[in-house]
């Protein structure tokens, strides 16, 4: 298994936006001395559920810090990005950081930040897979140049030049086969549970397998794709060990709605849809009950039972849910000691 931490930057209330964005750097620092594979960071903009407007900037800090961990972006907002300005930033991350970096990428939502940005509904409604063609071709090294739609350039060099592959967070059957026929690797987020993840994962393979046929590619790897094989897919989920299972229960309970419900109240729609609801309560308990939260012994119980459910292999753990900085950084270290060593053969 190879394990990391998801932070999110939260917003928890009373919590001064700058501060949070250092403490998060911290914990990356803590998470690679845990011994934690990499830390993932992700954006949002114009709200408290996370105050990170810019994964990659923040990215780049924490590789300054740390010599060891990996560090990527979960993600970074494609709808609102030039995919060659984004490129440019992941290849400056990637050099300079002799290859720590990785770049994941998402089309996000219908909010706001289309229309501040000036991408625009269309571009997230219809432009998801330009961009990300374009964001591969320019992450692929060398020269790249634009007909289409939503972006039309002549040939320019990329530089620095840089050889990446995103990662693709998927929360939908359309995303699931862009990432597929392109044969990227998905990010699936925590808020689905293990048979969700699985679904999707065999959708991936479904697709992937067709695609090869149609090619007439012959096995693994052929094509530049997998073959239906496994190319990396990443699964978040809520990781927070206590002493008992009750205790780690009780502080999520206390502290994530007071975040959670402002939070996920901050996305406004650029064309008035009502944004997303959810029973706050109701959905801090499904975490609690499907995620690794708990003693040692009940972590590394979920942990194994994701991975035997799903076919994950890697797994990056939202580690800030109790909103206390000094909290964060333990949660982290007891996990690398208590959980880390128990899962790494699963």
């Amino acid at each position: 298994m190879r394990m990391g931490v998801f932070l999110i930057a939260a917003g928890f209330p009373g919590r001064d936006a700058g501060e949070v964005l250092r403490d998060t750097v911290e914990a990356v620092a803590v998470a690679e001395e845990a011994g934690f594979d990499d830390a993932w960071i992700a954006e949002h903009h114009f709200m408290s559920y996370g105050v990170c407007p810019s994964a990659a900037t923040l990215a780049g800090v924490a590789l300054g810090r740390t010599s060891r961990i990996g560090v990527g972006t979960a993600v970074s907002v494609l709808s609102t990005r030039h995919p060659v300005d984004l490129a440019e930033q992941a290849a400056i991350l990637d050099r300079v950081s002799g290859g720590r970096f990785t770049l994941g990428v998402g089309r996000g939502g219908p909010w706001v930040d289309l229309e501040v940005f000036g991408t625009g509904l269309a571009r997230f409604e219809r432009g998801f897979g330009e961009s990300l063609d374009l964001l591969c071709a320019a992450l692929g090294g060398g020269t790249v140049s634009a007909e289409g739609e939503f972006f039309r350039f002549r040939p320019v060099p990329v530089v620095p030049p840089a050889r990446l592959r995103p990662v693709v967070a998927c929360t939908s059957a359309a995303t699931v086969a862009l990432a597929a026929e392109r044969g990227l690797p998905m990010l699936l987020g925590m808020h689905v549970g293990d048979a969700e993840r699985a679904a999707m994962i065999g959708s991936y393979r479904t697709a992937s397998e067709g695609l090869a046929a149609e090619n007439g590619d012959d096995g693994p790897g052929a094509g530049g794709r997998d073959g239906g094989g496994d190319p990396g897919h990443v699964g978040a989920a809520v990781g927070y060990v206590a002493d008992t299972t009750e205790r780690a229960v009780r502080e999520l309970r206390e502290a994530m709605p007071g975040w959670l419900g402002p939070g996920l109240a901050g996305h406004v729609a650029v064309d008035g849809r009502p944004g997303p609801r959810r029973d706050i309560g109701a959905y801090v308990d499904f975490l609690c009950d499907t995620h690794p939260v708990g003693s040692p012994g009940r972590c590394v119980e979920m942990i194994a039972r994701t991975a035997a459910a799903t076919g994950l292999r890697h797994l990056i753990l939202m580690v800030e849910g109790a909103g206390d900085h000094a909290r964060t950084l333990d949660n982290i270290r007891r996990l690398g000691e208590q959980v880390l060593p128990e899962v790494r053969s699963l």
